[in-house]
């Protein structure tokens, strides 16, 4: 039925979260920010809630991504003390220079989702088109690809840099179809992002499956053709 498949990277196939606390902490002990933040957790939890509400606004065309990159750092960052109970504020340079550390640790992190590994080579011996659709940057999502050793378990990588558009939007699934060369009817769309993976997707006319990877917390808000909750589940489709 299908021929070829998109499949999304960051916490797809790719441990993004998992890596990426990992490189929180050491990029907290990397600038002893224990000088601002004797909780660290509480710089973590205030990370995460910052980051998952840029990407959204990066994904929906309501930020770029410069913006993104230091915003992510300088309201955490913002929320800190000095001993004498004076804000942190944090300059533009300083974000700059604390991501940049930050995407270096997490672009050499290998960890990858259970069953990544195994579901990209059953897919290749099945012989489907298979192309890494992402809204990551250029520069870290190829360091993360060798990292994590699937490099070559691709026919292609189309990233929104390229496309010029963002998932969810039309423009950037009308890019990966030209650069693919994929038919719309013979396409399935694999990611856990409801929103910019599934709905972006099934807009653009694309077949969907949906890797709920906590069932327990999300719901599905529309229908999908297939909804899975591990990756070695896509074989009992595919």
């Amino acid at each position: 039925m299908y021929k070829t498949l998109f499949i999304d990277f960051d916490d797809t196939l790719y441990d993004t979260r998992g890596n990426a606390e990992l490189s929180l902490r050491e990029m907290f002990a990397h600038f002893q920010l224990s000088k601002y933040f004797p909780n660290p957790e509480e710089f973590y939890r205030s990370y995460w809630d910052t980051n998952v509400k840029l990407w959204d606004a990066y994904a929906k065309g309501e930020i770029d991504r410069d913006y993104l990159i230091v915003e992510r750092f300088r309201r955490p960052l913002a929320e800190g003390r000095d001993a004498k109970g004076q804000p942190f504020e944090p300059t533009r340079e300083y974000c700059l220079e604390v991501s940049d550390v930050f995407l270096d640790m997490c672009a050499d992190k290998p960890g990858v989702v259970d069953g990544a590994h195994e579901l990209m080579s059953y897919l290749r011996e099945k012989g489907y088109g298979l192309y890494m659709c992402s809204n990551g940057f250029h520069e870290v999502q190829y360091r993360k690809l060798r990292a994590c050793g699937l490099i070559d378990a691709f026919d292609g990588v189309i990233l929104s840099e390229d496309a010029g558009a963002n998932k969810p939007s039309q423009a950037y699934f009308d890019y990966a179809i030209r650069t693919s060369g994929a038919s719309v009817s013979e396409t399935l769309m694999i990611g856990d992002n409801f929103s910019t993976d599934i709905l972006g997707a099934k807009a653009a006319g694309l077949h969907t499956m949906f890797f709920n990877r906590h069932p327990d917390a999300f719901q599905a808000t529309e229908p999908v053709d297939y909804e899975i909750h591990a990756l070695q589940e896509v074989m009992r489709w595919l």
